[in-house]
């Protein structure tokens, strides 16, 4: 199986499973692989995708423009790159939010 995150040098890829349309955004641990995230917004004109980014960007304290989707616009099963974000802290994120870290 593989793991919902890995390192491409400085930058940090994340597998992402999004569920739109929830009560509230918040991280619900690991499904098939991904991290789950349940999103407030609405699949609608890429809303959902763009608080995917928000939330992971303020979630690891990057600037918004450092949040990229890589793949998945329009699946429930996205990619997300975060460029140059601080190990630590995500090591922390990763572990509040239920994903095993592997180091």
């Amino acid at each position: 199986m593989e793991e919902p995150y890995r390192w491409k040098g400085a930058d940090l890829e994340l597998r992402i499973h999004a569920q739109p349309g929830a009560k509230r955004t918040e991280p619900q641990g690991v499904h098939g692989g991904a991290l789950k995230i349940r999103l407030q917004a609405r699949p609608v004109e890429g809303a959902a995708n763009e608080a995917l980014l928000d939330f992971v960007a303020a979630a690891l304290q990057v600037p918004r423009r450092r949040c990229v989707l890589v793949s998945g616009e329009t699946s429930r099963h996205k990619r997300v790159r975060i460029e140059q974000p601080d190990r630590a802290l995500v090591e922390q994120r990763l572990r509040e939010w239920g994903v095993p870290w592997l180091g």
